[in-house]
């Protein structure tokens, strides 16, 4: 997202959850010390996508404004966050496509801030599952995506860490984003401190076994997992990405 949201401290987290409390597919844990949270997802099981600009023609931004109009239909979200990275009127930075229809297009260029610290790459949702792949190998396969959010940097890729990330890196913050297992499971992460990207990547390659993992966003990130008593808030979002389950 953008350097003039970057800097503003947008996540409110629920107080602190106990190490390894488990609520349904959502749990808390712990990796070398550091607390967070993550969400398992069976994308054939489940109702998984993104949501950006609602039938007004305004950007959803909220949780909430997403549950009003799944409400409409009788359902709810099941677990969410944060989607992807956005510019100040929080429109998708990088490559987008909901309901099949692209409205961003993929960029393969190096550039500024976290999206262009190549190599970056996207999340899709199409006919063959779920998949994180690298943007440039994404341009070749070029697979069809009904639901794509494209984010910067890759965490793992094919099981090897970012090259550019550092161990004793300095900028620390809340950190989401997204790994696919090798079954095809998704899994959705979340730092409950603030974390650099080495340690952040390391959750996931290590702990969560997901060998190719993407990086969504961070000081903004949050999560809703009603299962965990956890509705994050904080400033308007661009994409937002969950499951969708029946309302009770």
């Amino acid at each position: 997202m953008s350097k003039a949201i970057d800097t503003l401290l947008a996540a409110t987290l629920v107080a602190a959850l106990p190490a390894l409390a488990d609520a349904g597919n959502c749990k808390t844990d712990t990796f070398d010390s550091i607390a967070f949270t993550y969400c398992e997802i069976d994308p054939v099981a489940e109702e998984l996508r993104l949501w950006h600009t609602a039938p007004d023609g305004l950007v959803y931004g909220t949780f909430d404004r997403v549950n009003e109009k799944l409400a409409k239909d009788g359902k709810t979200l099941g677990i969410a966050m944060n989607g992807g990275m956005y510019h100040d009127d929080r429109a998708p930075v990088g490559h987008y496509v909901e309901n099949g229809v692209a409205t961003v297009p993929l960029i393969t260029s190096e550039g500024p801030g976290n999206f262009g610290l190549l190599p970056n790459g996207v999340f899709c949702l199409g006919p063959e599952g779920a998949q994180v792949t690298e943007t440039l190998e994404f341009a070749e396969r070029a697979p069809e995506c009904i639901f794509a959010s494209q984010s910067g940097p890759m965490l793992v890729i094919d099981g090897a860490l970012h090259p550019r990330f550092l161990a004793d890196g300095t900028s620390r913050y809340i950190r989401n984003g997204i790994g696919i297992r090798d079954d095809g499971t998704v899994v959705f992460a979340i730092s409950d401190v603030a974390v650099n990207f080495h340690s952040f990547a390391r959750i996931f390659r290590d702990r969560l076994d997901t060998p190719n993992a993407l990086y969504i966003d961070g000081n903004v990130s949050r999560l809703y997992a009603p299962a965990l008593d956890r509705h994050d808030l904080g400033f308007p979002l661009g994409p937002i990405i969950g499951t969708v389950v029946p309302l009770n």
